[in-house]
């Protein structure tokens, strides 16, 4: 079952309200969230109901416009990429999008079909339940920076080789070092591996703390995996609950 307004803990509450002061905020979005249910095991979806937003209000600073323009020469630097064979069969690159002085990142595996169409990243039914994921956590997906480990989609959606992923990392890698994360979630088996070498399968790693150079990593479930396992939703939940422990700390 869903949790009201009433059932929402005091001390989740204060861990919000610090974690937006620590990023700069001087107002917060108010949010009477809409009814969640379980929709068959599916923890993260929303019925229709009312909601009241009032819009976040956060300050250009020097830092953040500076790692706005560190993205952007990035992403100039990137180019038409044709560094690697994914090229030959993509639409549109998928640079990543969000808040260039976000908290809290998430690096999935690779475009799929609707990314590669769009040139966004997570945008198919992978990325809604991304999306309500990040809702439920208590963003705004806008709040929280996205990107894959490889920018280009694989053909037939397969795994990227090593060393297509070797030809890409150095742009992910430039991606964390501008935005400077708090927290990393990575999304799946794939980008497991390419933040923190082979530290075992991700059902054995998933809601543990690991560490990319010296920022806090939790790895959890890819969103495609969910859909296909439903019950372990309620798994990346628990994950999720140790990133905002770490958002806290």
């Amino acid at each position: 079952m869903g949790r009201t307004v009433r059932d929402i803990d005091i001390s989740q509450l204060g861990m919000l309200f610090r974690f937006y002061e620590a990023l700069g905020f001087d107002r917060l979005a108010v949010d009477i969230p809409e009814k969640t249910v379980s929709n068959g095991g599916d923890c993260l979806h929303k019925e229709e109901g009312f909601k009241r937003e009032i819009e976040v209000s956060r300050p250009r600073t020097e830092e953040s416009l500076h790692k706005q323009e560190g993205l952007k020469r990035l992403r100039a630097e990137i180019g038409d990429c044709r560094r690697c064979r994914l090229s030959e069969g993509r639409t549109n690159l998928v640079f990543g999008e969000g808040n260039p002085d976000a908290g809290l990142m998430f690096v999935g595996e690779a475009p799929g079909e609707q990314e590669d169409r769009q040139g966004r990243p997570f945008v198919g039914r992978a990325g809604e339940l991304l999306t309500r994921l990040i809702e439920k956590m208590g963003f705004d997906r806008e709040e929280v920076y996205i990107a894959n480990t490889v920018k280009c989609r694989p053909p037939d959606n397969r795994n990227p080789l090593e060393d297509e992923i070797k030809t890409c990392m150095p742009f992910l890698e430039k991606q964390i070092a501008i935005i400077e994360p708090v927290v990393i979630m990575t999304l799946g088996s794939v980008a497991t591996k390419a933040l923190l070498g082979d530290i075992g399968s991700i059902s054995r790693v998933r809601g543990k703390t690991y560490r990319y150079k010296g920022i806090p990593v939790v790895p959890t479930f890819h969103p495609s995996y969910l859909l296909r396992n439903v019950k372990s939703k309620w798994l990346t939940w628990n994950d999720a609950q140790v990133v905002l422990k770490l958002l806290e700390s």
